[in-house]
């Protein structure tokens, strides 16, 4: 594959950022919409695999689109994506019943798990490095834009239209994207044959979908992680995982590299965006629970606290993205990754006298930390791997990240649930009939006596404070990982401004 200097860089750019920012509005928009879905669609028993479905396709997928794009070219599969979002769009936009919403739902998740890697990879083939490192750290931030606008534009779309334009809205948007890529950019590829690994695809498959069934249904049929089908499944993932690496030792162009797992940088960047993960979405995601029963927020005002993250990150990650290709990036890690530290240190102090003031300051704290992997992972892994396998090694780490994401809100939150249930079992004698069970999952009832409020206020403050202390664990242990990262500065290779650029 070769990309030549011809690429009109600008749409390139412009198509990648509106595929990228309508494919996460999509989120958004549809869990504002669903509530409206599930009425029209009698489908409340399946609530909860309409996102988990989207998110096993994803992840599933990330690593196999990274592998296709690295053989037969980033433009054709990244298109080959953007086909998919918007055939899933049309099928869960003209579904008739829940079934054929989740079928939607799962072509969706499998074409956006080839958008965010390979619009890296491409911007990667597409610009000097010190531009790139520029780009990606404001790719993060811009992702905050859906998470603004979702809300408005799904209640605006179920108010004023009908629910099934929240996913047919992606269509035009798609195409124009899509035309943008197209048009702008040129890649020519090597006639060479290449074989793919269909085994290990498939094994690595059913090794993901066994351990990421295991928090979906925990989460929508009321499993525990130590219910015999749940340990069952994560046994048979590990099997598939010993029969994948198996495979992939044998086959000649194996689906993810076991060479890669001999770069120090992938290792340790892969440890480190699946143990922060796993501490800071399971810690973070469930804050709004905490906002809405102990302060008092509404769901909106506890939704927009996360605001402050991003005031935090988005300053943090532009100037990561200044920096990184001047001072050794082990050095910008280590220093930005003790700010979580203070972060959850503060978080495991909250109680029912917390101010707003608090919170923000102390998701600004964490902002200004997690700004440094915004882009800057992603650029590591791009200059420590050969060009020709940078896409499946992006798709790699973004799968550990998601992993890490996935299996924490699951285990955070059964955690959170079952202290809450606990705290409040001394008190169910005072609460109405039935109330007991449901504080945990459905927040504190109105009406209740200020003294029997406060002892509830107080266990949920207790649980969460029992919560970030565990995430506390998890940012410290990902601060001692990047001390094993290379202590170097990412210096220009051979750069897409030349010529011809080789890239296999």
């Amino acid at each position: 594959m070769i990309m030549r200097k011809e690429n009109n860089k600008k749409l390139v750019l412009t198509g990648l950022l509106i595929g990228l920012i309508f494919a996460e509005l999509d989120e958004t928009v549809v869990s504002t919409a669903m509530p409206t879905i599930i009425r029209e669609l009698h489908g409340l028993s399946l609530y909860g695999w309409v996102a988990g479905i989207y998110m096993l396709a994803l992840t599933m997928f990330m690593p196999i689109l990274g592998k296709l794009a690295d053989l037969y070219g980033r433009k054709r599969v990244y298109l080959s994506c953007m086909a998919l979002f918007m055939t899933g769009s049309i099928v869960s936009g003209l579904a008739p019943s829940m079934t054929m919403l989740l079928v939607g739902r799962g072509i969706q998740g499998i074409g956006a798990g080839g958008l965010m890697p390979l619009a890296l990879v491409i911007i990667g083939d597409t610009y000097p490095l010190e531009q790139r490192a520029k780009i990606q750290s404001l790719f993060g931030p811009m992702m905050i834009l859906p998470q603004l606008l979702g809300p408005t534009v799904g209640g605006y779309m179920v108010g004023h239209v009908n629910w099934h334009w929240v996913f047919l809205i992606n269509i035009p948007i798609g195409l124009i994207a899509a035309a943008f890529m197209y048009i702008g950019m040129r890649e020519t590829r090597s006639d060479e044959k290449r074989t793919i690994d269909w085994a290990g695809a498939f094994t690595l498959i059913l090794a993901l979908l066994s351990l990421l069934l295991a928090p979906v249904l925990i989460d929508n049929n009321g499993l525990s992680w130590s219910s015999p089908i749940i340990i069952g499944m994560l046994v048979l993932s590990a099997l598939f995982v010993a029969l994948f690496i198996w495979i992939e030792s044998k086959v000649q162009e194996p689906i993810i590299p076991l060479h890669l797992f001999r770069n120090r940088n992938v290792v340790v960047l892969s440890l480190l965006v699946l143990i922060l993960m796993l501490g800071l979405m399971g810690g973070i995601a469930t804050f709004p629970f905490f906002a809405q029963n102990v302060m008092g927020l509404t769901p909106t005002a506890a939704g927009y606290l996360m605001l402050a993250f991003m005031a935090g990150a988005i300053p943090s990650s532009i100037l990561n993205g200044f920096l990184i290709t001047r001072i050794p990036y082990r050095n910008l890690f280590i220093t930005c990754f003790s700010l979580p530290i203070v972060g959850f240190i503060l978080l495991s102090q909250i109680g029912i006298s917390t101010t707003v003031l608090y919170i923000v300051l102390t998701f600004f704290v964490l902002g200004l930390g997690i700004g440094a992997l915004f882009g800057g992972d992603n650029l590591i892994i791009q200059e420590s791997v050969d060009k020709e396998h940078s896409g499946v090694a992006l798709g790699t780490v973004q799968l550990f990240q998601s992993l890490g994401a996935t299996i924490g809100l699951s285990i955070f939150g059964s955690l959170l649930a079952r202290h809450i249930k606990n705290g409040v079992a001394g008190l169910a004698d005072q609460l109405p009939t039935g109330k007991a069970e449901n504080i945990a999952t459905g927040g504190i009832p109105s009406g209740l006596e200020p003294d029997l409020l406060v002892k509830i206020q107080t266990v949920f403050a207790d649980s969460f404070q029992n919560i970030f202390t565990i995430s506390l664990g998890f940012v410290i242990a990902a601060f001692f990982i990047c001390w094993f990262l290379k202590k170097e500065v990412l210096t220009k290779r051979e750069e897409p401004d030349q010529a011809v650029l080789s890239v296999h």
